[in-house]
């Protein structure tokens, strides 16, 4: 188990500026977190609410941050557990309701135009000129700085959680000099390890679970519809593909390069384990820990975990005992530029009745300082962010391939991809979502993606062709709405 250093000795600056006033100017020259704690202190005895995720990520607030900034400040932080899925409807409801039930906010990134233009959340920027937080901000990993900070010019969340897809690789298999003849008496060409395209990456998982035995499959991913629609959002993009033509909007995920992602998807069924289709997080987690599968693609906590890095703790007593630690490389994704899926950021909601607590403590918590403790608890599933996190010592002595590991985050994140953010985002993505149901349900991949085409067509005339094309203009403009290819 890691001893954590007490945040509690960050170094407090002396002689901090007056907290009148929102007027734009660099009044503290301290770093994030001390000027957070600081300025925080005059609202000692007060109770702020912040909504997050249900489950292992309110373990930080609940555990470790929200009792550490009561000892810094006498604020209470009362959390507010949500599932993922109520979060954005709750959050919503809440401000149209104008209640002010909740001051903090985590937000996924892709539900920020839709937040933002509604007026639910709080324009931060007058907060991070006024407490100085403008530079240590810049310090956050470009991809998540420069893509899920803003909407329309303005900073409305602090990019939180480095959520980023990862392919994890048993080492020891694709070294296997038996398995790595079988490849080449097959292919006539030396297998690559990692494969880094999806031709080679499938040819590499036949060949392993040819060679296993019913023992050992080549690879196995979580198919379930709700996580399908991530990795669909990827590998088509990595496949070429656009998801609307940007003059008329119209939908182009039925293109040659989603029938593509469709009809592979079912190959690679073939030699998989039985029943993948159904698999979800802890479903493929499991099969990998246990050594049944040689490669697989997931959020960053499969790695720490395949290390055995926590899992001794009570409330992770449900990940499954690793077999594999030691065994396990990081790569990016074939096709090099894996889905920032999901991911949150901080904000505070415009109804709220305590907005400057409510931004001090999501400084305090986004700062690199505190931040840093964040990402290595190993049971609250906050992912690196920062710069400083990819190349801490600390992070990187946790275990033998840590520092592999935060060089694979550090990679994906210089490459990734966004989920894809529109007006009424979610729409679309349910359409996907039904989409992989019905491939799994036998139908035919270009029947499925021509009736999704459709569907979201019908989306956006609803919305609005020229309102949806805005904001869609706005996020291909980023710099990981499509891969450089």
């Amino acid at each position: 188990m890691v001893t954590r250093r007490d945040v509690g000795k960050i170094g407090l600056a002396a002689g901090i500026a007056g907290t009148a006033g929102l007027a734009p100017r660099a009044a503290y020259a301290a770093d994030g977190a001390a000027t957070a704690v600081e300025a925080a202190k005059q609202f000692s005895g007060q109770t702020i609410t912040i909504v997050w995720e249900a489950g292992l990520q309110s373990l930080d607030p609940l555990n470790f941050s929200g009792p550490k900034w009561k000892e810094l400040t006498g604020i209470d932080v009362k959390v507010v557990e949500v599932p993922v899925a109520e979060m954005f409807t709750k959050i919503m409801q809440d401000f149209k309701s104008g209640a002010g039930a909740y001051d903090a906010l985590n937000v996924i990134p892709s539900w920020m135009p839709d937040l933002a233009n509604a007026g639910a959340l709080e324009d931060l920027d007058p907060y991070v000129d006024k407490f100085g937080y403008r530079e240590e901000l810049m310090k956050i990993a470009s991809t998540y700085r420069d893509n899920q900070m803003k909407v329309n010019g303005k900073i409305y969340g602090l990019p939180d959680d480095g959520d980023v897809f990862v392919m994890y690789y048993r080492t020891d298999v694709l070294n296997d000099p038996a398995i790595q003849k079988a490849y080449k008496d097959k292919y006539g060409a030396d297998m690559p390890v990692p494969p880094t395209n999806w031709k080679d990456f499938d040819q590499v998982g036949q060949v392993i679970t040819e060679a296993g035995g019913g023992k050992l499959y080549g690879a196995a991913f979580f198919r379930e519809p709700g996580y399908g629609n991530f990795m669909f959002q990827e590998r088509f993009r990595n496949e070429g593909g656009k998801f609307f033509d940007a003059d008329t909007m119209k939908a182009t995920i039925n293109s040659d390069a989603g029938v593509k992602v469709f009809t592979d998807w079912v190959a690679e069924n073939k030699w998989a384990p039985a029943g993948v289709e159904q698999w979800g997080f802890v479903e493929n987690l499991a099969a990998f820990l246990q050594g049944q599968t040689a490669m697989t693609i997931s959020w960053p906590p499969y790695g720490r975990w395949a290390a055995s890095y926590g899992t001794d703790q009570e409330v992770m007593s449900w990940v499954p005992k690793s077999t594999i630690a030691g065994k396990v490389g990081y790569a990016m994704t074939p096709g090099g530029h894996p889905e920032l899926a999901a991911g949150f950021c901080l904000s505070v909601s415009s109804a709220s009745k305590n907005k400057e607590a409510a931004y001090l403590f999501i400084q305090w918590l986004n700062s690199e300082a505190t931040s840093l403790e964040r990402v290595k608890l190993p049971y609250a599933l906050r992912d690196p962010f920062r710069d400083s996190h990819f190349t801490d010592p600390g992070y990187a002595a946790l275990w033998p391939e840590a520092k592999d590991y935060l060089k694979a985050l550090q990679d994906g994140a210089n490459n990734g991809l966004l989920d894809l953010s529109l007006l009424q985002t979610d729409k679309y993505e349910e359409v996907l979502r039904q989409s992989v149901s019905k491939l799994w349900a036998g139908d035919d991949p270009k029947a499925i993606l021509d009736a999704a085409a459709a569907e979201w067509d019908a989306i956006t005339e609803k919305i609005g062709v020229d309102k949806q094309k805005a904001v869609y203009a706005d996020w291909a403009s980023k710099s990981g709405a499509y891969p450089k290819m």
